[in-house]
């Protein structure tokens, strides 16, 4: 074990945040070009669109959940999590080589339905996507403590993953999609491979006593949590696949050549995410981590979906052109930057230690369901006559979010628990 390792300093943290920055940057590449890319180049209805985006989740259901089990009785290539982070970084890379050349695999394999070949490579992508990134978070909660050291390890993950979350948006926005994709590829393979070469995994897992996560009651608050997160992820996914849409009817001018068009269309939803990110990989270390120190977690978690609500509210009311829709993202990102990072320290303190990676498989099931049902969304918005009809729905969903939150018990120890070092800012 390195030194850094065992004195948990910003390096290691860092360090450790690689691979779940690389899983997130290949999603930021799912989200700002997959829509896109289908709606522009393969020309896809919305609802087939939908179609796409919900053959991922589905294989996740089972994924998430397996990979955990398995992870946390296996050992090999010197780790339990490191064998599947490094499977999942190499398919994820190859998978995110392949989105714009739906239409070359299509022809390689003699299938004449881009949609099928669309599924595919989603399906492919997402499923690499979901065994990297269990085990990537599952390995941070390994080698750190509980307590305040733990919320740091998942704060840096957030700020160091938001912030390429951003540069993803940023190239797509003023280069374009195909450069965030030749970039992403490099990307989600480095930072999935090399961080495994200086972290030591624990061989053993410590095993919770009988009064932690083996009581009804925590299985409670493990429900509560699952449905709190899972509406929350209901709203988030909606506004990933369908805001083209929204954009296409309500912030783009139409009177233009079609290839201008769509270059519109992918610069304000990149500029829109990247927006949304900033605040997103800011927040966490900056503010949420000091502000969870003073009110706790739950709390401060439950003021973040209030906000994201009205935030999505009022882009259903009042984002009429591009400027306005990013001012709201940006409120938006304050909700995003809880959605990603608190959630997870909460659940992690309330399971038996020892079979970390099966409570984060089913705590990702709380993402994966909702993604899958936000299909449902699609053929809502083909019906109706107007778009911002996705931003009503959203606002619901964080709203009832923020509610089930209340029902959520803070972990008095953890939230009392005195910081080991000030929380740094993302270097």
């Amino acid at each position: 074990m390195l030194d850094m390792q065992r004195r948990l300093t910003p390096a290691f943290n860092a360090i450790i945040s690689l691979p779940s920055t690389a899983m997130g940057f290949a999603l930021c590449i799912q989200i700002s070009a997959l829509s896109w890319l289908l709606s522009t180049k393969y020309h896809l209805d919305i609802h087939e669109i939908g179609i796409v985006w919900a053959a991922g989740p589905t294989a996740g259901i089972l994924g998430q959940v397996i990979i955990g089990m398995v992870s946390d009785k296996v050992w090999f290539w010197g780790g339990r999590r490191k064998p599947f982070i490094l499977i999942g970084g190499a398919l994820a890379a190859l998978m995110v080589f392949l989105l714009p050349r739906i239409d070359q695999v299509a022809s390689l394999l003699g299938i004449g339905n881009l949609l099928v070949v669309a599924v595919i490579v989603a399906l492919t992508l997402d499923l690499s996507i979901n065994i990297g990134f269990n085990p990537t978070r599952s390995l941070i909660a390994d080698v750190t403590p509980e307590g305040d050291a733990r919320t740091r390890g998942f704060t840096w993950m957030q700020t160091i993953s938001g912030f390429f979350g951003v540069l993803a948006y940023l190239i797509g926005a003023f280069i374009d999609n195909y450069a965030l994709i030749s970039v992403g590829v490099v990307i989600v393979f480095a930072f999935s491979v090399l961080p495994m070469l200086f972290v030591s995994e624990p061989r053993d897992l410590a095993v919770a006593d009988d009064s932690v996560a083996a009581t009804p009651t925590e299985w409670g608050q493990l429900w509560r949590i699952y449905f709190a997160h899972g509406f929350a992820w209901l709203g988030v996914q909606s506004m990933f696949v369908y805001i083209i849409a929204f954009i296409q009817q309500h912030i783009i001018v139409r009177d233009v050549a079609p290839s201008t068009y769509a270059a519109q269309a992918g610069h304000v939803i990149a500029i829109s995410f990247a927006v949304m990110n900033i605040v997103g990989f800011l927040l966490p270390a900056l503010v949420l981590a000091p502000l969870s120190r003073r009110i706790g977690r739950v709390r401060t978690q439950v003021a973040c979906m209030a906000i994201m609500a009205t935030a999505y509210f009022a882009i259903a009311t009042m984002a009429t052109s591009p400027h306005r829709l990013y001012v709201l993202m940006a409120v938006v990102g304050i909700g995003w930057s809880a959605v990603v990072s608190l959630p997870f320290a909460i659940m992690s303190e309330k399971v038996d230690k020892s079979r970390m990676g099966f409570y984060m498989g089913m705590f990702n099931l709380s993402v994966v369901l909702p993604q899958l049902l936000s299909t449902g969304v699609g053929y809502v918005m083909k019906g109706a006559a107007n778009s911002n009809v996705l931003f009503y729905i959203c606002g619901c969903c964080l709203a009832m979010s923020a509610l089930l939150w209340c029902l959520v018990s803070e972990n008095k120890a953890a939230a009392a628990a005195p910081s080991a070092a000030p929380l740094p800012a993302a270097h």
